[in-house]
């Protein structure tokens, strides 16, 4: 027997009285019924009470439309009160938020059945509109079944892989990457040189249904043209000089896991007919070989080049693009999201300590930090890692200061002075404006032969000002475009990108 649950009811759950509060005012606004629980423990016993109740005295307003809860909390966890409550209401959505995201979190919620997951703090705003999109009228079993479930929690994958932070640009990835650990579809990630490409790569094929199979990594930017065929696809004996033995590609030793193509965009075009094949047929042949070999593979492609770009040069194949892009993530510089340093530090810090065998990671003083937290970062966290156990090996104190940083830290990037053009404006390195910085760019681009200079600079120009129109408004994306002038979509829309 079902009944009608016209008033959908949210459960909030969060053993922090004031994100309670928050949410109370939110939902009040909103005009939503919603019950407020201190901890995973009460949301449990009220649901077993409602489904121990006679049939006669249930109230459908007294069940969840909607569970939002917190990750960490005391005696049930999220991760647990989620597994629990997704044996006694499997049809209710429920939405996990965060102080605290990090890969093993963004996996395990989507494993156990979450429907979002989302970083504090939050937009009251969006969260409601995500509640409500959420929410629809429901109909409320009689009586719920509890059923056995297998846990299949991932296993401290921040510590492997130190996908961590709260920003919202890395809590992207992380989602993404936590909804394709049920898929086996091709991947192509795309960021800067150091942003961790790999490692989400290696990621996504742990977390994935093709864990215990292999993952094989190759760049193909590292080897010779002439050689990657036989690199990748194997080749026979005698197939070309110095082939004495017959010998198995990458396609094999991948075969039933993961193949990591990094920097794809540099691969030559008659390779490129030869990968779109193998994607297309799942069959190949090796160099100098007759018989077809099978592939069964997924495909993970990496690339710090614009491929759409590049397709429009005529440099990439489209279709190939197409075959590849079946979901694209792409890894933020760090730069972008500065706020997530210091706990990309601390991560680094203990690791590098563990690796040297020492009693306790270093520590940054508050002015080290802070310093950290403006630097260049060039190298993006591939940089920020070495840094680490840089200071790890060299400072001779447990805490780090200021002038314990190398001189690539200490060394700030150019400050861009805010004057939009007003003559005598300079910055401390004495480059007059932003303008003239703008033009060094310019210069520095069309010497690199970087592709499309105009379109990349204004991308960039726009994640600066929409980020710090951001920062300013708390992340309050409907304040920051009426400071911009820009639609609060524009700015949904270039986050997302």
């Amino acid at each position: 027997m079902y009944g009608l649950n016209d008033k959908p009811t949210i459960w909030v759950v969060d053993d922090d009285k004031s994100i309670r509060w928050v949410l109370d005012k939110a939902l009040q606004k909103s005009r939503l019924p919603y019950r407020m629980f201190a901890d995973g423990r009460e949301v449990l016993d009220a649901l077993d009470f409602w489904n121990n109740q006679p049939e006669n005295k249930r109230q459908a307003g007294d069940y969840p439309a909607l569970l939002l809860s917190d990750i960490r909390m005391p005696d049930v966890n999220g991760i647990e009160l989620l597994r629990e409550f997704k044996k006694l209401a499997p049809e209710v959505p429920v939405v996990m938020m965060t102080a605290h995201s990090d890969l093993e979190n963004a996996v395990s919620t989507f494993q156990e059945g979450a429907a979002e997951y989302i970083a504090k703090p939050f937009d009251t705003e969006e969260l409601v509109a995500l509640i409500k999109r959420f929410v629809q009228p429901i109909k409320v079993p009689a009586m719920t079944n509890s059923a056995d479930s297998t846990s299949t929690d991932a296993d401290g994958f921040e510590q492997r892989y130190g996908l961590l932070g709260h920003s919202s640009a890395i809590l992207q990835v992380l989602r993404t990457v936590g909804r394709l650990s049920a898929t086996e579809v091709n991947v192509l990630l795309t960021g800067e040189t150091g942003t961790g490409k790999e490692l989400v790569a290696r990621a996504i094929h742990a977390t994935g249904v093709r864990a215990n199979a292999p993952f094989i990594a190759i760049s193909t930017a590292a080897i010779p043209a002439h050689m990657l065929e036989s690199e990748l696809f194997g080749h026979e004996k005698g197939a070309f000089t110095g082939a004495g033995n017959a010998r198995m590609g990458r396609f094999e030793e991948a075969e039933g896991g993961t193949l990591f193509l990094d920097e794809i965009g540099d691969m030559p075009m008659e390779l490129q007919a030869r990968l779109l094949r193998v994607l297309s047929e799942g069959v190949f042949y090796r160099v100098g070989g007759s018989e077809l070999v099978q592939a069964n593979v997924r495909i993970i492609a990496a690339t710090h080049q614009n491929l759409a770009q590049r397709v429009e040069q005529g440099l990439f194949r489209a279709d190939l693009y197409h075959r590849l892009n079946v979901v694209g993530i792409h890894l933020p510089a760090l730069r972008d999201r500065t706020e997530d340093i210091p706990q990309l530090m601390q991560h680094f810090l203990a690791q590098a300590a563990k690796d040297l065998r020492l009693l306790a990671p270093k520590t940054l003083s508050p002015a080290a930090m802070e310093v950290c937290q403006k630097a260049a970062w060039t190298g993006n966290v591939r940089q920020l890692d070495n840094v680490c156990r840089w200071l790890t090996v060299m400072t001779p104190t447990q805490l780090v200061n200021e002038a314990d940083l190398p001189a690539e830290v200490r060394e700030r990037p150019v400050e861009v002075n805010a004057s939009f053009g007003q003559s005598g404006a300079t910055g401390m390195t004495g480059v007059n404006t932003w303008q003239e910085l703008l033009r060094i760019a310019v210069r520095q681009g069309l010497n690199d032969q970087v592709p499309a200079v105009m379109l990349k600079l204004q991308d960039q120009f726009e994640q600066v000002v929409i980020g710090e129109a951001l920062k300013y408004t708390h992340n309050h994306r409907q304040k920051a475009a009426q400071l911009l002038g820009i639609g609060r979509n524009t700015i949904t829309r270039k986050v997302r990108d």
